[in-house]
């Protein structure tokens, strides 16, 4: 090796020692999840059974994925998540099935029906992590928790930045823009609509919609035919796999955007729950409402 390397070569392993404790061994990794808990690891998670279908699809997403050993049925994205053992539902968890994947590391979606098996995971040593995954916003905050935790912190950062330059950037797209009114129905029987806490509100609004239920701050909320009606709005949006057909009913012909024929099922999993696909979806739902508006308005029913 040459003379002047070698000053280079010391720079290099001294910042290398600088990111070790004394005995050498690799620093532990401490972060705050969304409960506001601080969990310490030895070391990046090598066994995590991700227990939200949104974290599965980041831990894919950040190249994590060969490090998910369990999942739950709802975990279906990228297609390789599905190859990977379902611990069954995670809205709670049955904690039997996921200690038996032997874990390094839970994930969980925080809420409050997950607060005790948390709670028993922690009592039993295995750490457990609870990520708010609502909005684009949290999918971002998730994808640089997760790359911490999976010692891939700069696929964290370069995620949750490109992801929210992209929400900027559809966000610019649409300002000032002529906002079509659009009713989000997640259920029939009995009848749901999404509000503006929901995450196919920010869709919507990202693709040059507007939720007509966005004064109402809750995920979602009943409603009444009659309300959707008074509201107007220029398309109804089916969402959680909900068929159209019930639309078809008479007492359903009181809405003028049914009667129309101006009605879009939303049966992708991009539309179901926040991820790094969002802007995606939100600029698939803006070219699919602009084509159903175009040609009813044109007289064609879809």
């Amino acid at each position: 090796m040459k003379g002047p390397c070698l000053p280079a070569l010391a720079l290099v392993l001294g910042s290398l020692t600088a990111c070790r404790p004394a005995g050498g061994a690799p620093a532990p990794i401490v972060v705050v999840d969304d409960a506001g808990d601080t969990l310490r690891l030895a070391g990046p998670a090598r066994r995590i059974v991700s227990l939200n279908p949104a974290t599965t699809e980041l831990l894919f997403a950040l190249g994590a994925g060969d490090r998910v050993v369990g999942r739950t049925d709802a975990c279906d994205y990228p297609a390789a998540a599905r190859a990977i053992p379902s611990v069954g539902g995670g809205f709670p968890p049955v904690l039997e099935p996921v200690l038996a994947r032997r874990p390094d590391l839970v994930v969980l979606y925080r809420m409050t029906a997950n607060e005790p098996v948390a709670a028993r995971l922690r009592e039993l040593g295995v750490p457990a992590l609870r990520l708010r995954t609502d909005r684009l916003a949290d999918v971002a905050r998730a994808a640089r928790t997760l790359g911490t935790v999976t010692r891939r912190s700069r696929a964290g950062d370069s995620l949750a930045a490109a992801l929210l330059a992209e929400v900027d950037a559809a966000r610019d797209g649409t300002a000032g823009a002529d906002r079509p009114g659009v009713a989000l129905l997640a259920s029939d029987q009995p009848l749901i609509a999404l509000g503006a806490g929901s995450f196919l509100s920010e869709l919507a609004e990202l693709a040059g919609a507007r939720n007509v239920f966005t004064d109402v701050a809750a995920p979602s909320v009943p409603t009444s035919l009659e309300a959707i009606a008074a509201r107007s709005p220029a398309a109804v949006l089916l969402v959680g796999g909900i068929p159209a057909g019930f639309t078809r009913r008479p007492e359903w012909q009181v809405i003028p955007a049914v009667r129309a024929g101006r009605i879009l099922s939303l049966t992708e999993s991009a539309f179901n729950r926040p991820s790094p696909r969002g802007p995606a979806a939100a600029r698939d739902l803006a070219r699919r409402l602009d084509a159903l508006l175009s040609r009813t308005a044109a007289g064609a029913i879809p």
